[in-house]
């Protein structure tokens, strides 16, 4: 009976959401097809509200998501792309007179944020004004608010500065519990990607290159603040390193921020910078109403330059939200045939995957590169395999804060003898033609022989992965190898290291890859892959957003685990990755 009832809620549940996904789909089709003409009145402010959005390299053209549907819990995006649009055509356009900013609780990494912090820089030469507000200001947050001219936090707000640290999840417990042994083989002291899964806390040399990093990107940021918030770097360092920002008040005797406001006090501000009286209103426009008057450069141009986004992890064949080999070496075919394209950008935010995926984005990147310029510019992540398909390119260019390198490769294998048989009652038997018919097989541990095959296939393909880069850097292998072992970078590092060609972001990217290409005052740009239709958008994140909100409701606050676990399976052979899943906070 109960499972009658069961059954009964499910088909209910199913009617009643595909009437609501009906009206859903036909309002938000009517909002995506309109074509307003908008026109920006005299006095506007641009609104940039970042809080609670996740920042990504590429925003969709609609502006689309289900965020606030109830069920759908996934982070509103705004695409870097869309904001440097914004803030453009606002610096040139007289109309607009300043920029109203709330950053305060941001989903990014630093390397975007400084790109964005760059641009909102280069606004502020116009003299119109940036005045930044929050109730909470995270670490990121701030670093990006800092940039403007006033900063005000909310009299009960709160305020986080107190350095980076990046924590990771170690599985080696819950593994032995389960009586699964992970088999780990590697090349390198630094690939501590396979960490989790075999100790309990980080190796020494993790630690190492992590808190190397780590600084690096704190103090590229504390130097950035210092400079806007005109304070002493000693003193800055100081004020980050011991917390001593703890209540609202101490941001602002300290220098942080120039005041504790409420909004509305925020909104007086700025009628006075507008000359505007008590009862008159502000005119805000928004992102995506601003990119509607924006001006494409030499719209008419016949000369492109194909900026490619790898974003994500890269995986063979197709695969929705990540770098698969198979579409994305087709992506790069396609701007590679293409006459009018001049120059090839690609664009990575990839801390790695698959070692025979790298390796076929990279022969697809390769051939192209001998016929066209190849410039890579690094986003927050380039590690590993994210190295490895930049490794072609005439020039790499990246941030001071960019995350990159790990030059090495793991393989991992799982052997759940003892789960099957111990926890689950669960045996097996094999019939087999030769004496490694059953190579590789998870219920039984894994033989000497196997182990030497599978440990000289990681040492091959490390070997592949020093040659990809020597070639690519002009460096012998010996050379490579000096930096490589699984490190990761900071971009600043890499710079020093020869991993790295440029400092600078994506703009600077294209620069150069028009200037080799001839085209330097005559291109337009153009990104690949082409975006989805907006029904083909809205059907996906409608799948994404159920699987997530399944999960959260059968795994509750072992969801995240859960996606630990998962990503384990996902691990299983010869990979290219950086260590670990890192969060940096």
């Amino acid at each position: 009976m109960r499972f009658l009832s069961n059954v009964l809620a499910v088909i209910v549940g199913l009617l009643v959401f595909s009437v609501l996904a009906f009206f859903m789909f036909a309002g938000i089709l009517a909002l995506a097809s309109s074509d307003e003409k908008v026109t920006i009145k005299e006095g506007t402010v641009l609104h940039l509200n970042l809080e609670n959005r996740q920042l990504v390299e590429r925003g969709k053209d609609d502006d689309l998501n289900l965020s606030g549907f109830p069920g759908f819990g996934s982070i509103p995006e705004v695409g870097l792309n869309q904001l440097k649009t914004a803030i453009r055509t606002a610096k040139d356009n007289d109309n607009i007179k300043g920029i109203y900013l709330q950053s305060g609780i941001i989903f990014s990494g630093p390397a975007i944020l400084a790109e964005l912090r760059d641009e909102l820089e280069d606004f502020k030469e116009s003299g119109k004004f940036i005045v930044a507000y929050a109730e909470i200001y995270t670490e990121w947050g701030y670093f990006l608010a800092s940039v403007a001219d006033e900063i005000y936090l909310n009299p009960s707000g709160l305020m986080e500065f107190n350095g980076l640290s990046s924590e990771t999840l170690f599985l080696k417990g819950l593994f032995e519990k389960l009586e699964v042994e992970p088999l780990v083989f590697r090349v390198g002291d630094f690939k501590s990607a396979v960490e989790p899964f075999i100790l309990d806390k980080m190796s020494e040399e993790s630690r190492l290159q992590t808190e190397a990093f780590l600084n690096d990107i704190n103090n590229y940021s504390l130097e950035k603040i210092a400079v806007s918030r005109s304070i002493d770097l000693v003193k800055m360092t100081e004020i980050n390193q011991k917390m001593l920002a703890r209540k609202a008040k101490d941001a602002v005797e300290l220098g942080l921020i120039d005041g504790l406001w409420y909004e509305d006090q925020i909104r007086d501000l700025l009628k006075e910078k507008l000359d505007l009286k008590e009862d008159d209103k502000i005119s805000f426009i928004n992102i995506t109403r601003i990119n509607k008057t924006a001006k494409t450069k030499n719209r008419s141009s016949q000369n492109r330059i194909a900026v490619i986004v790898a974003e994500g992890d890269i995986v063979s064949g197709s695969a929705e939200g990540s770098i698969g080999s198979k579409t994305f070496a087709e992506e790069v075919r396609k701007a590679h045939k293409n006459d009018a394209v001049k120059a090839i950008v690609l664009r990575v935010n990839s801390p790695g995957g698959s070692a025979l995926a790298s390796e076929v984005i990279w022969r697809a990147l390769s051939e192209a590169q001998k016929e066209k310029p190849l410039i890579a510019s690094m986003s927050e992540l380039a590690a590993s395999g994210g190295y490895y398909i930049s490794a072609p390119a005439d020039t790499i260019v990246a941030q001071p804060n960019t995350i990159t390198g790990s030059i090495g490769i793991f393989g991992l294998f799982f052997n759940a003898q003892g789960l099957l048989n111990n926890k689950l009652g669960i045996t097996t038997d094999v019939a087999k033609t030769g004496e490694l018919s059953d190579f590789l097989d998870i219920s039984r541990p894994m033989r000497e022989e196997e182990k030497e095959i599978f440990q000289n296939q990681v040492e091959e393909g490390y070997d592949i992965f020093l040659t990809r880069v020597a070639d690519g850097r002009g460096m012998s292998k010996e050379a490579v190898m000096e930096v490589a072992s699984g490190r990761v970078w900071s971009g600043l590092q890499a710079k020093e290291k020869g991993l790295v060609d440029i400092l600078g972001g994506l703009d600077k990217a294209i620069e150069i890859a028009a200037q080799k290409a001839g085209v330097a005052d005559d291109y337009r740009v153009v990104y690949y892959p082409a975006q989805k239709s907006t029904l083909e958008r809205i059907l996906s994140q409608l799948t994404d957003d159920v699987q997530t909100f399944y999960g959260r409701m059968k795994y509750g606050e072992l969801y995240g685990l859960v996606q630990q676990i998962e990503m384990a399976r996902k691990f299983e052979g010869i990979m290219m990755r950086m260590p670990q899943e890192m969060t940096i906070k």
